[in-house]
């Protein structure tokens, strides 16, 4: 393979990736926004829980189904774990990670800008 070859390859490579990546960034991102949302209710009801005066004299299950808000989204926040979100939130740094991890084999290394889903090969020198 000449050194032409090789470019156009890298390019394509490049380019596909970067595709790759870009369509992640939608379904990163709602995911993202989702365990936010989960994650401050969940937080919100806490506080609400821990503060409540009713908490300290009742059972714990008692106190949970006094405190709908907070078992509900607990469990929810619990089930988003169990379904992976904490994968799906950084995939796209997963895939980079990756990838600098076998370029690294040829000398290479890639720079990720997150949010445009662009990578730039760079030599190592």
């Amino acid at each position: 393979m000449n050194s032409l070859e090789q470019a156009e390859d890298l390019k394509a490579f490049e380019r596909r990736l970067t595709e790759y990546v870009s369509c992640l960034q939608p379904a990163t991102g709602r995911w993202r926004m989702i365990l936010i949302v989960v994650s401050v209710c969940t937080a919100t009801g806490a506080w609400n829980w821990l503060i409540d005066p009713d908490t300290q004299k009742v059972s714990f299950f008692s106190s949970l189904w006094n405190h709908p808000f907070f078992t509900i989204s607990c469990i929810t926040l619990i089930a988003l774990f169990f379904a992976g979100i904490h994968k799906r939130v950084v995939a796209p740094s997963i895939i980079a990670a990756r990838c600098r991890t076998v370029l690294a084999e040829y000398n290479m290394s890639c720079d990720d800008v997150s949010q445009h889903g662009d990578f730039f090969f760079l030599p190592f020198y």
